[in-house]
């Protein structure tokens, strides 16, 4: 398993992109890996031909542990097998009880993934599906349970086409799709009234489904607990007038619809302004040091299906907005479809979080270390302020900077939101 990320820990096979037997080239792409940020292509170290895959696809394993062998097609490969692990990482954990799903390791089988699962195992593994199936528990990959959650359709009900019986997602996308005999409320027996006077049975506990979490929550975990405690949090809020601002994206965009100028692009880049003004913000702490950095790379908070993820916006401080609306829209997508680099999302000097498009007005969000401040955007909501003696309405934004006390002092972090809100009450100071 190669390092394929700077904070890298292990790799989860996403998918093998070479089956056992085939020829691989040195360089050419022999696997994806989920990584705690992306998914990775690892190329081949070698020329040769793909001989055994160790770690099937939804298995993870630690950086250096041995996960495919490569060689000649004759060559002897035994004393490489018994290097091998004997516990698949996939087995780590007890499976789910007979009544619930398990997870299972891959939503897409390979051939050598379905060979397992008929009860085929290498130097001592075995595939999870494998094991569930002998044992009568369901097995369902965890993409398919949540989209059975969803749908209220019962699992039950579901004819796996995986290894091993596995409901998969095309099963479920199966199931969906066939007209419904009865109503999905009648696929589970109707709790029989009890009489009058009668006791209620008492409710057993829930039933419950174990699902692996991805190397990007394990990461955010692992990074949070790093945060909040160690760091020394303190938050200033404001509101903003967003009149002006959001009468200039309205222009922009009527004069040229393919930019697409977001309220958020403009923050970032009212941000990147202030930041360069107050270089005490835009820094981190270093342990025996504060590092003060030259140009303003904003992190914008992205949510993904499997958690958070901040693209970085390199130099924002030089680019138009124009620029930014563009760079954001593609790093974004790419964070979606776990295809950054390392280099993309790594070393923002300051982080954006915006909630406003989920109607949230105000929260505070936790700094990603070594940065010295987050800043949490709410929602652009109309309101009544007093102004010359009169009520007027406004659209107003609330903000909340969360600040790391051993950079920033609160004079300094006010100072620089109040140059913030001048800069965004007032956006033709951006072309001055």
């Amino acid at each position: 398993m190669p390092k394929l990320s700077p904070t890298m820990e292990e790799g989860q096979i996403s998918r093998w992109l070479k089956k056992e037997g085939d020829k691989v080239a040195m360089g050419e792409p022999l696997a994806e890996i989920d990584t705690d940020k992306a998914t990775m292509e690892m190329q081949a170290l070698a020329n040769g031909v793909l001989r055994k895959i160790l770690v099937n696809e939804g298995q993870a394993a630690p950086l250096g542990e041995l996960i495919a062998i490569i060689g000649e097609a004759n060559e002897d490969i035994a004393a490489l097998l018994s290097e091998a692990p004997a516990t698949a990482p996939a087995q780590k954990e007890e499976a789910p009880k007979a009544a619930e799903p398990a997870p299972a390791p891959a939503e897409q089988p390979t051939p050598q993934a379905q060979a397992a699962a008929a009860g085929a195992a290498v130097n001592g593994r075995q595939t999870a599906p494998a094991a569930a199936a002998s044992s009568g528990r369901l097995i369902v990959s965890p993409l398919a349970a949540r989209m059975a959650a969803e749908s209220g359709l019962d699992l039950r009900l579901v004819q796996g086409s995986g290894p091993g019986g596995r409901i998969i997602k095309k099963d479920i996308e199966a199931a969906l799709s066939e007209p419904k005999a009865e109503p999905s409320a009648q696929r589970y027996p109707r709790a029989v009234e009890p009489a009058r006077f009668q006791a209620a049975p008492v409710a057993a506990a829930s039933a419950y489904r174990d699902e692996p979490a991805t190397q990007i929550r394990q990461t955010i975990a692992k990074r949070l607990v790093t945060s909040l405690g160690p760091v020394p949090h303190f938050f200033l809020t404001t509101d903003i007038e967003m009149d002006r601002a959001a009468e200039m994206r309205r222009g922009i965009n009527a004069l040229d619809p393919d930019l697409k100028i977001s309220i958020n692009d403009i923050v970032i880049k009212v941000a990147a302004a202030a930041l360069i003004q107050h270089p005490e913000v835009n820094a981190s702490f270093q342990e025996k040091f504060v590092r003060y950095y030259e140009h303003a790379d904003i992190g914008v908070a992205v949510a993904i299906e499997d958690g958070l993820i901040t693209p970085v916006v390199r130099a924002a401080d030089q680019k138009s907005l124009s620029q930014i609306a563009a760079e954001v829209r593609e790093l974004a997508e790419r964070a979606r479809s776990k295809r950054l680099k390392p280099e993309e999302y790594t070393g923002a000097t300051f982080s954006i979080s915006n909630l406003g498009m989920f109607g949230i007005d105000e929260f505070t969000a936790v700094i990603n270390p070594p940065e010295g401040a987050i800043l949490a955007v709410g929602a652009m909501t109309p309101k009544p302020v007093v102004r010359d003696n009169e009520i007027i309405v406004r659209q107003i934004m609330r903000v909340t900077m969360s600040c790391d006390h051993r950079v920033i002092d609160g004079a300094t972090g006010a100072k620089f939101l109040q140059t913030f809100k001048k800069i965004l009450e007032n956006p033709l100071y951006l072309v001055v």
